[in-house]
């Protein structure tokens, strides 16, 4: 297992991640997944700026995380907000804690302290996964979504590092 910056090649095992979640799942509040283009675009407009890292074993990309503004407004420059987003098939394994993990280093190296992350809640375990990793819920947004025909309500939850 290698954790590893993101390179422009990654984009279409990253677009095929994603697209899960996007069309199977509520956990991203997107209606159409980013087709490869799009999804190049949004790994160099971030990566620019904000570590953006890949989990790789053996050639194949397991996921990816990654950081960037948590608001356009100056005074937030030392808050970001993180993603992070596993081959549905790679979850339970320990590639999220490595993600994160390197994540958090190369942020704090940036001298970025507030870390958050908006999770569609509840369900599916990101809560519970984020709190194992010293994460705290910071707010709640009730029904602030609509995917699937339903309301989703999300979680806002914050790490001090």
């Amino acid at each position: 297992m290698e954790i590893r910056n993101v390179r422009k090649e990654d984009a279409a095992a990253i677009a095929s991640i994603y697209r899960y979640y996007v069309e199977e799942t509520a956990i991203s509040f997107e209606y159409k997944a980013p087709s490869n283009e799009e999804m190049a675009a949004r790994i160099e407009r971030i990566s620019s700026h904000f570590p953006f890292l890949v989990a790789e074993e053996e050639g194949t990309i397991a996921g990816y995380a990654y950081a960037h503004s948590f608001s356009e407004r100056e005074a937030y420059h030392k808050s970001v907000e993180v993603t992070i987003y596993l081959d549905k098939n790679q979850t339970g394994n320990g590639y999220g804690r490595l993600l994160y993990g390197e994540l958090e280093k190369r942020l704090k190296d940036q001298g970025i302290t507030n870390l958050y992350a908006i999770i569609m809640y509840p369900g599916y375990g990101s809560v519970e996964f984020h709190e194992s990793l010293g994460y705290r819920k910071a707010g709640l947004l009730n029904n602030c979504g609509d995917k699937f025909g339903k309301p989703w309500s999300v979680v806002y939850m914050e790490k001090i590092i």
